[in-house]
């Protein structure tokens, strides 16, 4: 007859990988509570499932202080062991049917903000849902703090857009890179200029993004090292509403190439010489596993993503940087660029 202590140890081995996803999911999450609404399951079984693994391991896997979590050394060695085989058996039935060549079912979640979900990504969305029609797609319109939550808690596959400060904890492969323009109404003064240098630009009013997002942090960067002064006349969220505005001639606004359609009623005159191109491309948390939904979307957007970077490279940090995957860091905050 079986001891007690060897039933529980018997039963607990059966229940692996839910163990291994509790622990994976309050790491991801930062805390046991919110791992357990993700697994529809109950705070305390989640917490059981985390200490039969760490008495079978003999290890303490989580520092716990009051209702927050951190790895101890133990912990992190586990994590990165577990989490390629939780994700991979996650997405085993995507993985199976896209050996098999066919690519039929499933969801893809991206987050982006609002420039790259009207100029960037409609013609590529449109193409995979047509390729994919099984596929549902969730796009998640959010800030650049926001999106780096839904990464970090693996809400998403993946995130498109534009970074110029990176977290650790963050991978940024720059797919398309975008001018620097001033945009002005066509019957501005400067638009009958050939040539526009930062000084023309100071005498008039500029209509810029808020000043938390980067553009305008980019704007006085660049100005201050020129040792020169501008002036805003109008706050304004979103490029649409910028270059309405600046087609009524209220001001003149710094953009972005990536928002000019070739429609607007705008003068578009390029600022280079002053200011770094603005890049576009795949965020993702560091070692996060790529669906085949996700790889799809990925080489619509760039077909050599893959051959270019290599599947090592996207799981290793250390390989991935050494590769290239940042760009030069500006100033800026957290999170993916809004702007």
């Amino acid at each position: 007859m079986a001891s007690k202590s060897t039933v529980p140890r018997q039963y607990y081995k059966h229940n692996r990988l839910q163990q291994l996803r509790g622990f994976c999911y309050a790491t991801q999450l930062g805390s046991i509570s919110r791992a357990a609404e993700r697994m529809a399951l109950s705070q305390p079984s989640v917490s059981l499932q985390i200490q039969a693994l760490e008495r079978e391991l003999e290890v303490v896997l989580f520092e716990r202080r009051g209702p927050k979590i951190k790895l101890t050394p133990e912990g992190q060695i586990l994590y990165e062991l577990a989490l390629p085989l939780v994700e991979g058996l996650e997405t085993l039935p995507e993985n199976f049917a896209s050996q098999r060549g066919s690519l039929e079912y499933g969801s893809l979640d991206i987050a982006a903000g609002e420039s790259t979900l009207l100029y960037l990504l409609p013609d590529i969305v449109g193409q995979f849902a047509e390729q994919h029609p099984g596929i549902r797609f969730n796009l998640h319109n959010v800030t650049g703090r926001d999106g780096l939550e839904m990464l970090r808690a693996d809400e998403v596959d993946f995130a498109v857009g534009s970074m110029l400060d990176i977290p650790e904890d963050i991978n940024y492969w720059p797919i398309y890179a975008y001018d620097p323009v001033l945009i002005t109404a066509r019957d501005h003064p400067l638009a009958r200029q050939s040539r526009v240098t930062l000084e023309d630009i100071t005498p008039y009013g500029l209509i810029l993004p808020p000043r938390h997002l980067s553009t305008w942090r980019m704007v006085k960067l660049v100005f201050q090292q020129n040792n020169l002064d501008f002036h805003v006349t109008l706050e304004a969220g979103g490029w649409e509403v910028i270059k309405k505005y600046v087609e009524l001639n209220f001001g003149i606004s710094i953009v972005t190439s990536i928002c000019l359609t070739g429609h607007e009623k705008v003068c578009a005159i390029p600022l280079n010489k002053y200011f770094p191109k603005r890049t576009y491309g795949v965020v993702t948390r560091k070692g996060k596993f790529f669906t085949p939904q996700a790889r799809r979307f990925i080489e619509l957007m760039d077909p050599e993503f893959f051959t270019r970077h290599g599947s090592e490279d996207l799981t290793r940090p250390e390989l991935a940087a050494r590769n290239g995957n940042r760009p030069v860091q500006l100033p800026a905050g957290e999170g993916m660029d809004n702007s």
